[in-house]
């Protein structure tokens, strides 16, 4: 007896302490590796075959077109990403005919969108012509102004457009080519070749434009030659005319206020020229300034704001300096034995939850990527493609995140409570709050009677990085002092500018009013702007720090020196690299500076007043310096992993779990965002002929669906009818008053949407408009003689009718993504 009590006691022990360790676990696996596969074939073979768990890269429609294709894998369609053309329109001493606004927007119509989704993308996508596409949540707020653009491809209509631009600049057409002062009009086409897609969009752009009567030269290359070529040029160089991009996102956003001023202003160094003062830059103050209000929340209401969002998208499409093309459904393959994957809506299957959340029978979960190192690794304006991103965003934890499936702002490291007056009264900022003064370079109190829209009191939890130092106040008001030293451009000789950083900083601190620090994990933001969402308040209110402040302060004297530059337009018109924390010569460049720092007892401004003793910033510096030793690396962050490796020879990175005590989550805390209940329209009952004048029923089911939305257009593209029904019992009748339609041809477009997971589903139809029946006079017959095996043409007159109606149904096509 009493031996079998021991047995049991230690099964209870081994049990315990299993399930201890399993506890104390932050994420599932041990370690993520991730290897470059530049070919999707074979990516697609090895995830099927086990040797990779998934593919962090679209697979082609047509690879998984049946269930034999799907056979061993777990297939996702995830949304998010684009295609667009960015053009440049620099006035030049080479005559450029894209500095030609009408030039510009004529390429609207000589790209065929319904191609381009249909063929090379095999219907996994939609047609768009704005940055928001039919999965954002802002395209409903922006759908009737994109609807009276009423884009088709019509190459006819585009050459007039062209021809009567050129010939008003002198352009002489000679031999069907167009030549300006006995020079021909010369077209170059950045293509990107690593990306089937995009390198068809190229080719048959090019050939558009030659039968138009351009000499098109094409440069084919990948991001890398891009970041020269493209975005590092002077567009007044006329390296390139065109450039085939396409787009990727790391998070779903609600309420998106980044997107326009990316995609479309000046302002926020994204669009040709880059805020470079030595380069010709594009300028659009209308633009500069509605894509600033929605960013800063310069506005009064959501109704407000929408419009701001209207007017911004109607002058970005019309401006035509980047030109959306499709948004993409992609493909994502797993293989069938992992579990845990996290689908987000805007960065799919290769959100940062999927490494964290996923499970297996492994230790080592493997991932696929198309790409291993592009661009540059640091936190400042490195980190911009996708492929880094994607491992960055499993070594860093943020202050707040996006809801994968509502888009919508929520606490990981900083919770929050926000008070606000505004958007038209203000709160009171106590003087005993700090601003840093980047003319006197330290820390001033706030003056009497200073006022803020807002007030976010911050918890954090700290937690320790990965180098095993205390994640601290310091860090954070390290950032702030960083924000506004290098958001502010003091006079022409202030040495803290970046050409990319600085604009977009700036922005931000003009709302900044002062911080309180209340306790050694508290902190109290008083900011000038305002949202009717609250957690949007709080996500622009929050200051966080995803490197220790002694790397930001060894990045910034790197900087400052001349050695290097936080962004690639810096680092190309310096002459320097674009510094990278992850390979070894910028690493050591770091290790130097700390050593210098460490040796000659150095304070950072920022902390010049903080009393704070000698050991605390030697422990500092040496942690630092001695993970750079050990690591190789200069990657010191605070999340669930952290990078173990990077081999360029076997283009491989690979993290590990950061398994300490001090991190706030453990394995298993965002299970919940596996599985979402997508609304789904399931049955539609639409009539194929309705008469004008005489209300009509379309006849909705969908489940999963708070409420219905539609749209319903004439055969002109005008909008006739819109409206939001909330749906009841997953059924609902919507009565449409056709008298406003025209005959010819309607159009409606239906969206199911769903509160708790905004992603609708989409349906578009089209229908024939009849006049309204009128009665005919009535004749006597009498004297007319029909002969008995002879019809009358009435009895004809209605089949014909009937084929005819079919025919132009025949033609139609539907799609819906």
């Amino acid at each position: 007896m009493k031996k079998l009590l021991v047995i049991i006691l230690a099964l209870s022990i081994v049990i315990i302490g299993t399930n201890q360790v399993f506890a104390e676990k932050n994420v599932f696996f041990d370690s993520v590796k991730f290897i470059q596969y530049l070919d999707e074939n074979t990516a697609l073979e090895e995830v099927r075959n086990g040797n990779l768990d998934m593919y962090y890269y679209r697979i082609s429609s047509d690879r998984l077109e049946n269930n034999q294709a799907r056979e061993g894998l777990h297939v996702f369609d995830s949304t998010g990403g684009s295609y667009s053309i960015l053009v440049n329109p620099a006035e030049s001493e080479v005559f450029n005919p894209f500095s030609i606004n009408e030039v510009r927007f004529a390429l609207n119509y000589l790209v065929d969108r319904k191609l381009i989704v249909n063929e090379l993308m095999g219907g996994y996508g939609s047609p768009i012509i704005s940055y928001y596409g039919p999965s954002d949540p802002e395209y409903l707020t922006i759908l009737q102004e994109l609807e009276r653009f009423n884009f088709k491809y019509n190459p006819n209509l585009a050459e007039e457009i062209i021809t009567e631009s050129l010939i008003e600049k002198g352009a002489v057409k000679v031999d069907d080519k167009w030549e300006i002062d006995n020079t021909p009009i010369e077209i170059r086409i950045f293509i990107r070749s690593d990306d089937p897609v995009r390198k068809s969009i190229g080719e048959i752009l090019a050939i558009e434009l030659e039968r138009i009567g351009f000499t098109v030269n094409k440069d084919f290359g990948d991001l890398n030659k891009a970041f020269v070529v493209v975005y590092g040029s002077n567009p007044s160089d006329l390296k390139w005319n065109l450039y085939t991009e396409g787009w990727g996102r790391s998070a779903f956003v609600r309420y998106d206020s980044v997107g326009l001023g990316q995609m479309y202003s000046p302002w926020f160094s994204n669009m040709p020229g880059f805020n470079d003062p030595s380069y010709w830059n594009y300028e659009n103050t209308k633009l500069d300034e509605l894509t600033q209000k929605i960013y800063t929340g310069d506005f009064e209401t959501a109704q407000n704001r929408s419009e701001l969002i209207q007017e911004a998208v109607v002058e970005g499409i019309n401006e035509s300096v980047r030109i959306f093309l499709a948004s993409k459904v992609d493909q994502y393959v797993v293989n069938e034995k992992i579990t845990g994957v996290v689908n987000d809506f805007g960065a799919g299957v290769p959100s940062r939850f999927t490494p964290i959340n996923a499970q297996s029978q492994n230790e080592e979960l493997i991932i696929g990527v198309k790409q291993i190192y592009q661009g540059a690794w640091n936190p400042i304006m490195g980190l911009t493609d996708s492929y880094s991103r994607h491992i960055w965003g499993i070594v860093s934890d943020p202050g707040t995140f996006k809801h994968p499936f509502t888009g919508e702002t929520f606490p990981v490291r900083a919770n929050w409570q926000v008070e606000t007056r505004g958007p038209n009264a203000n709160l009171v900022v106590p003087t005993d709050a700090v601003m840093w003064n980047p003319t006197s370079q330290t820390w001033e109190n706030i003056k009497q009677d200073t006022m803020a829209k807002s007030k976010v009191t911050f918890d954090f939890d700290f937690g320790k990085w990965h180098n095993g130092q205390k994640i601290d106040m310091n860090d954070i008001m390290h950032s702030l002092y960083f924000t506004i030293e290098w958001g502010t451009q003091t006079d022409e000789r202030d040495r803290t500018f970046d050409t990319e950083f600085t604009p977009r900083a700036a922005q931000s601190i003009q709302t900044i009013i002062g911080v309180k620090q209340i306790d050694e994990d508290t902190i109290e933001v008083y900011v000038d702007f305002w949202h009717f969402d609250e957690g949007e308040i709080a996500d622009w209110a929050v200051i966080w720090n995803t490197i220790p402040w002694e790397v930001s302060a060894a990045m910034e004297k790197a900087v400052l020196d001349g050695k290097v530059s936080f962004s690639r337009s810096g680092a190309t018109s310096k002459n320097v690299n674009w510094l990278s924390l992850i390979i070894p010569n910028d690493a050591n460049l770091i290790k130097d500076y700390l050593k210098e720092f460490r040796d000659s007892n150095f304070i950072p401004a920022s902390f010049e007043k903080s009393n704070l003793e000698s050991k605390y910033f030697q422990d500092r510096f040496d942690s630092s310096i001695k993970w750079i030793d050990e690591n190789n690396h200069a990657v010191i962050s605070n999340g669930p992993y952290y990078v173990k490796s990077y081999a360029p020879e076997s283009r491989t990175i690979t993290v590990s779990a950061f398994n300490d005590e001090s991190y706030p989550f453990r394995a298993g805390s965002w299970s919940e965002f596996e599985s979402p209940q997508f609304p789904t329209i399931s049955e539609i009952e639409l009539e194929d002929v309705v008469q004008r004048g005489v209300e009509f029923s379309i006849k909705v089911e969908a489940k999963n669906t708070d409420s219905i939305r539609y749209f319903l257009t004439n055969s002109q593209g005008d909008m006739v009818s819109s409206e939001s029904i909330d749906m009841i019992n997953d059924k609902i009748n919507i009565n449409i008053d056709s008298e406003k339609l025209q005959p010819g041809t309607g159009n409606v477009k239906i969206f199911a949407v769903s509160d708790s997971v905004l992603k609708p589903d989409f349906y578009e139809s089209s229908f024939i408009v009849t006049e309204k029946k009128t009665e005919l006079p009535k004749s006597s017959t009498q004297d007319i003689e029909i002969l008995e095996n002879e019809p009358s043409y009435e009895i004809w007159i209605i089949p014909i009718v009937i084929v005819i109606g079919i025919i132009i149904l025949l033609k139609k096509r539907y799609n819906k993504p």
